[in-house]
């Protein structure tokens, strides 16, 4: 009986496994995902992960914003719209420009990790 080896993850799998463990009403941005997949001038490619998504997928790609703290949807419109609604009704603010304050809905991963005993 050998041992099944798994095929290797794409970087696209990476970033939906990084986007499915960001909390309910918590944000992350396209660079902090690339960075904390080791690949921090792949902000763009983060991008091209959530738009590669299928319909019915279980990656909250609305929690995925830009730098700024603003929707990056390409022609704005419904998605851009969808995206906005799907956040606020996890209670994430936007100020009167569409910026979500940063600070205080930011996810980092090692929020996650529970206390440090070392």
């Amino acid at each position: 009986m050998g041992s099944e080896s798994q095929p290797p993850q794409t970087f696209y799998d990476r970033v939906w496994d990084f986007v499915r463990r960001v909390p309910r009403g918590r944000v992350v941005t396209y660079g902090q995902v690339a960075v904390e997949l080791g690949s921090p001038a792949a902000a763009r490619a983060v991008g091209y992960a959530l738009c590669n998504l299928n319909e019915d997928t279980n990656v909250p790609w609305w929690r995925v914003i830009n730098a700024k703290g603003a929707i990056s949807l390409r022609g704005r419109g419904a998605n851009a719209e969808l995206q906005r609604a799907l956040l606020e009704h996890e209670g994430a603010e936007f100020d009167h420009d569409g910026i979500i304050h940063l600070p205080a809905y930011r996810w980092w991963p090692d929020e996650d990790a529970g206390p440090d005993f070392d």
